[in-house]
């Protein structure tokens, strides 16, 4: 942007240099950008390794474009791909910085100072899952960016070439346009192919993506000066006119939204007037008073576009980020209101994760307690109320990440004191959901202290503005349940065997067709005297509690049209696979493995899932004394994937101890049910033979060297008596494989070599090769030669 840059964390000057980057050998998967023209022109990103896997697989859910102010939020945190998002399968940090505050805004823009800058995928599967549109950035700056400008802006063809690679590269990692950001001068005659440029990447994007935006950022002006207007006017308002929009700099005086939404007519909602929040020449000053500027682009009626709003976490704003967090959104959410609303659909589930924590939980189990983020994992995010100053003797309420959770890594945690009598009410949605003739059946986890109740409230609007609301409480209020239209006792359901004590299931239903779901609120109240008994369910203490405290946490909760669970594929529809399978010399006694699995259902056909765990269960050697049987080893949980595919990194394992590991993988749906571990699909690796070559090759219908990830079928060569005849098809194959092997074994002659390259037939190469391994150790078991393609080891 254009103005002076905001403090970066350096690395120290004692620091290693990292390893070159090459994209193309498989590595832990991570985003990052595109920083030349000839990558982008040349289309490599397509063939990284890391491709696949900084797809988005959250389509965009419910994005409404009403004709109303919009917000507009541009990223801009810490240079961007940092240690909090660039690792796709998940990072260590568990205080990464996140946005959880979804429903304030409309589009989302990943902006970062390189070329091309690509929404790493977390990013976009929480920005759609909220219904939230996700831009990358194209810039140019500088003199590197000027010679980009003179190649791209050379020709008409130019301009339209890297259009539709820019247009190709949203379509397929699946996020929503670009934010178009040319800050260098230009000559009056490249003009004319900035428009053709700015224009076709806009009709390619609509016609590829239908409902994408394109951007302009105001600053190259129509005379090719880089000029920043900070309003729109006649010096910019030809790109406006060929986009979606435009985003004025901040530097803007108060009378300037109001005469821009007069420039732009009926677009004047495409207008957005830059806010800075670290407050370099806006309007207010930014920061804390970042609202100042919002209240006049409300009035003026034009969009806002709130840049870098990571200020919060940068500048460790007290007493905590959480809370300074929820205070800074407070101020644009009393300015600019709610602009997204759920549920808005069903199924809807949210288990309240943020994206980060010091746990992850599985249905009421902790399964890992290691810290991690990933943003990919959140859920809806509650609409909490933030009270700056909280009354000491009221109930406290927040998104909690230290204590157990039900599902993934927090809760929603009430605290406090609650008397006897007194009962508190929170919103923890506001939506907007027409509900038809089937119920709608709800599902919620609770857990708390003796004698602390938690229910909850749906709010209903009726086509004629007539509102209601439904009490869902599992013990009768001491006072106010008649200030309810219905009050509904819930069916308490077990909890999984693998849920932690105190978790209670409460399962209930509600008939309200023809009415729209408008807020659901969680309430705390005390039991009735003579309600209080051990068969509630509550956390037991030693002593009783002060009848002051109160403390209860929701785990998750769901809502659809069905009773029924999903009925996920049976294990044997799918097809898993390992591919770029690598062993590894580890500490003594150990070997690490390094496998990229992948996986699909058989016949071609789509299921919904939200993610899918990975657990690896280390089958042990020793068998159970006369069953026959395998000892099953520990289920551990290794990550979380949200594309069909998932990097196994240096996994340690004792070949001595260690059989084979099974990798199971477990799909999670959309309305939050997880498909039983010992019915889900896995892919079972063999440890013991870790320590030979595997060289893949395709079968005969198919050109040598096309798909080195084929599953594989081992002849085994025994004593040397065996050997196997090849087909005409498959000699030249053998021989190339043969040399491949003997290359790998390393310090043999060279003569050798050639001999084996000169052979005729396979089966002399074969022979040759037997007793090379022979010489150097290598045959003191099997050997295993891959000749023809078959799944190894599927499901």
């Amino acid at each position: 942007m254009c103005s002076t840059n905001k403090p970066q964390t350096q690395s120290s000057k004692h620091d290693p240099p990292p390893p070159p980057f090459d994209p193309l050998q498989p590595s832990i998967p991570i985003s990052y950008p595109i920083k030349t023209l000839e990558e982008l022109a040349s289309r490599a990103y397509f063939e990284s390794f890391h491709y696949p896997f900084n797809k988005s697989s959250v389509p965009l859910r419910s994005s409404s474009s009403e004709n109303r102010g919009r917000t507009l939020v541009c990223h801009d945190f810490k240079g961007g791909y940092t240690d909090d998002d660039k690792w796709i399968q998940g990072g260590i940090n568990e205080n990464a910085y996140a946005i959880w505050h979804w429903y304030l805004i409309d589009v989302f823009v990943y902006f970062a100072h390189y070329l091309v800058t690509l929404p790493p995928p977390s990013w976009t599967n929480a920005a759609h899952t909220h219904g939230v549109k996700m831009l990358g950035t194209f810039i140019t700056e500088g003199t590197e960016g000027r010679k980009v400008c003179d190649e791209v802006f050379a020709t008409k063809e130019s301009a339209q070439l890297y259009a539709e690679r820019l247009a190709e590269l949203a379509a397929n990692l699946g996020f929503d346009g670009w934010l178009m950001n040319m800050e260098v001068a230009l000559d009056v005659e490249q003009i004319p192919n900035l428009k053709e440029f700015v224009s076709h990447l806009t009709q390619v994007m609509h016609s590829s993506v239908p409902g994408s935006l394109v951007i302009w950022y105001d600053s190259v002006t129509i005379t090719g000066e880089l000029s920043y207007q900070n309003q729109l006017n006649d010096q910019n308002k030809p790109f406006f006119d060929i986009c979606d929009g435009i985003f004025a700099n901040y530097w803007w005086e108060e009378d300037y939204p109001k005469q821009s939404a007069v420039v732009a007519g009926d677009r004047k909602f495409d207008v957005y007037m830059g806010v800075d929040v670290w407050g370099r020449g806006t309007y207010g000053g930014g920061q804390w008073n970042t609202n100042v500027a919002l209240d006049v682009c409300k009035k003026s009626e034009v969009s806002t576009a709130i840049f870098a709003p990571g200020w919060v976490y940068e500048t460790d704003q007290p007493p905590d980020f959480q809370t300074a967090q929820n205070k800074w959104w407070g101020l644009v959410e009393k300015s600019w209101g709610l602009v997204k609303f759920y549920p808005n659909a069903l199924p809807f589930y949210s288990n309240f994760d943020q994206g980060h924590g010091f746990h992850i939980s599985v249905e009421g189990g902790q399964v890992s307690n290691s810290p991690w983020t990933n943003i990919s994992s959140q859920a809806y995010q509650p609409f909490l109320e933030f009270k700056d100053t909280p009354k000491p003797d009221s109930i406290q309420v927040s998104v909690d990440f230290k204590e157990a959770s039900y599902s993934g890594g927090g809760n929603i945690v009430f605290k406090g004191t609650l008397q006897g009598h007194d009962e508190f009410t929170t919103r923890l949605f506001q939506g907007n959901l027409l509900l038809g003739e089937l119920p709608l059946y709800i599902t919620y986890s609770v857990k708390s202290d003796p004698g602390s109740l938690m229910g909850l409230t749906f709010h209903f609007s009726s086509a004629s503005n007539e509102n209601t609301s439904v009490l869902i409480a599992p013990h009768e209020m001491n006072k106010s349940s008649n200030n309810f239209g219905k009050v509904i006792a819930p069916r308490s359901i077990g909890s999984p065997e693998t849920a932690a004590p105190g978790w209670i299931i409460q399962e209930s239903s509600i008939e309200m067709n023809g009415y729209t779901l408008t807020e659901i609120h969680a309430v705390c109240y005390r039991p009735k005297p003579e309600t209080r008994n051990p068969r509630l369910g509550y956390l037991s203490h030693d002593s009783a509690p002060n009848p002051s405290d109160y403390y209860a946490a929701i785990g998750d909760i769901r809502i659809k049209n069905s009773k029924q669970n999903p009925n996920f594929p049976s294990p044997n529809s799918w097809l898993v696979e390992a591919q770029n399978v690598k062993w590894n010399s580890g500490p003594p006694g150990s070997k690490l493995l390094n496998v990229k699995i992948v996986w699909n259902l058989k016949d071609g056909s789509k299921f919904e899932f939200s993610k899918y765990n990975i657990f690896v269960e280390k089958i042990p050697k020793k068998a159970v004394a006369n069953s026959g049987r395998r000892v099953k080893g520990v289920q551990e949980y290794v990550g979380a994937a949200y594309v069909e595919a998932f990097y196994v990194s240096d996994f340690s394992t004792d070949p001595s101890t260690t059989s084979s590991l099974k990798f199971i993988i477990q799909a999670c749906s959309i309305d939050g049910v997880f498909q039983k571990r010992d019915d889900s699909p896995f892919l079972q690796l063999d440890v013991e033979a870790s320590h030979q070559v595997a060289i893949a090759i395709s079968d005969s219908s198919k050109k040598c060297g096309t798909d080195a990830t084929l599953g594989r079928r081992y002849i085994k060569h025994k004593d040397h008596q065996k050997l196997m005849w090849f087909d005409d098809s498959l000699q030249e194959i053998a021989k190339n494989v043969i040399v491949e092997m003997v290359r790998r074994i390393g310090k043999l002659e060279r003569e050798i070599i050639c001999l084996v390259m000169l052979s005729s037939f396979c089966c002399v190469s074969i022979i040759i090769l037997s007793i090379i391994l022979e010489m150097h150790d290598f045959v003191n078991t099997k050997f295993r030669i891959p000749v023809e393609e078959e799944s190894r080891k599927r499901v």
